[in-house]
């Protein structure tokens, strides 16, 4: 009875990994599509032979080419970084669900030998 209680805490406990990693890989994904973003802009940028204009709350100003791309080339660094970060917090929950699904199929498996 106790080892019953035990494996559906397991189990519970990978549920909830489980529902962490989705959570995470939905923010991995935000990233990445504004990581895609800021690339476009910075090639457009890089293109632009006209005046450049940044948005400013509710208006657009005038800047020059320079202070965009390094805006924009610091806003891509941070976005690496906090890709770098969800996915090493994606692969640790990763490795506990692995480990304690293995727990779980030990039990169940230790549960059907007897």
């Amino acid at each position: 009875m106790t080892e019953t209680k035990e494996t559906e805490n397991k189990i519970a406990q990978l549920q909830v990994l489980e529902q962490n990693i989705q959570n995470v890989l939905a923010q991995k994904q935000s990233f990445q599509s504004n990581l895609i973003e800021l690339d476009n802009a910075l090639n457009e940028v890089t293109v632009a032979k006209s005046k450049l204009y940044k948005i400013v709350g509710n208006i657009m100003v005038v800047s020059d080419k320079e202070s965009i791309t390094n805006e924009l080339s610091s806003k891509k660094e941070i976005i690496n970084l906090r890709i770098k970060s969800v996915e090493k917090q994606e692969n640790q929950l990763k490795e506990k669900a692995a480990s304690l699904q293995g727990e779980v199929l030990s039990g169940l498996n230790s549960k059907g030998a007897k």
